[in-house]
């Protein structure tokens, strides 16, 4: 089947500028805000070819991504896997683009056709309805961010990578295993790179999400309802934090059982955890095959909130970024 169209930029205007100069600056503004160096190392970090980032609007999570897209390592790519969670339907599996390109204000990135049909070609992966394709944001809103460090990285439009958007279903961990060894081949190859779109914890009523941890005991978490009292303990906001980094400390061991088991105790409501899983399990099996210090775990660069809760009637949604090393 061949890809056709370009699909717009739907989030332009509203969860992002969608004047081209305004956009380049503000995003300028998040990547010089992010020290030139992390973790002793200068930024881009060489190898690091796999990023987890967030993608609310830019004025919430721009901030946070910044991190990961200044971490992320660009020099040798000729294709970018853009990974993330589908919020416009239910998907079972995974799902690929039907367009050619994808629109940013700052110009269009061209889909890698030959990959796409590659990977169609095993049978695996539905097709992602057009009109839904054009309402989710989780790919989106990486796509100014890539174009600007595409620009920053290649001296011409022709040098500049092809992106292969894919959506990650509601999968089982044992099917997260499955489509991260369908990665593996692709992560083998240096001229590829991947980018896992994922929000961290939306902690609220409205998100139907509201554990608290009494007295600071992250083990006996509970349920806050729309009467319950303000907590008298620690407030509500560094409960969200230890969830978070329970999640996030299970990403970083590299062991992608210990992350699903995490999610199902504390119920995270991690909106990317599925393609946080399927890259987690590929990168599992790259470390099987060829164990090297400090490659294949996720390290994480930064991690913030739109607000700190105070109140059960209050909500937040975490952002957090980090890296991994091929």
């Amino acid at each position: 089947m061949k890809q056709k169209g370009t699909r717009e930029a739907s989030h332009a205007h509203s969860w992002y500028d969608g004047d081209p100069d305004a956009l380049s600056s503000q995003l300028d503004g998040f990547l010089g805000d992010v020290p030139d160096s992390i973790n002793g190392s200068g930024l881009p970090i060489p190898g690091a070819k796999v990023v987890i980032a967030p993608h609310a609007g830019y004025s919430y999570s721009g901030p946070c991504a910044a991190w990961a897209y200044k971490a992320l390592d660009l020099s040798k790519a000729k294709r970018v896997f853009v990974l993330g969670p589908s919020h416009t339907y239910y998907l079972r599996g995974c799902a690929l683009t039907k367009f050619a390109k994808y629109e940013t204000p700052l110009g269009d990135l061209a889909v890698d056709e030959d990959v796409v049909e590659q990977l169609r070609g095993t049978g695996k992966f539905q097709d992602i309805p057009s009109r839904a394709d054009v309402d989710e944001h989780s790919l989106e809103m990486h796509l100014p961010y890539l174009y600007k460090r595409v620009a920053q990285t290649f001296a011409s439009e022709a040098e500049y990578p092809t992106i292969v958007p894919i959506l990650i279903g509601d999968n089982k961990g044992t099917e997260e295993k499955e489509f991260g060894k369908l990665l593996v081949p692709y992560m083998k190859d240096p001229e590829n790179t991947f980018v896992v779109s994922s929000d961290f914890c939306h902690w609220g009523l409205r998100f139907s999400y509201t554990a608290y941890a009494p007295g600071g005991q992250v083990g006996q978490l509970q349920s806050l309802g729309r009467k319950t009292p303000r907590p008298t303990g620690p407030p509500i906001h560094e409960s969200i934090k230890q969830v978070d980094h329970l999640a996030m400390d299970a990403v970083e061991s590299g062991d992608h059982d210990r992350f699903v088991d995490n999610l199902s105790h504390t119920k995270n409501t991690v909106c990317g955890r599925h393609p946080i899983g399927v890259v987690m399990a590929a990168l599992e099996e790259l470390a099987r095959e060829k164990p090297e210090e400090g490659k294949y775990r996720f390290k994480f660069v930064q991690y913030q909130r739109s607000s700190l809760v105070e109140d059960v009637n209050d909500s937040s949604v975490s952002y957090a970024s980090a890296y991994a090393i091929i």
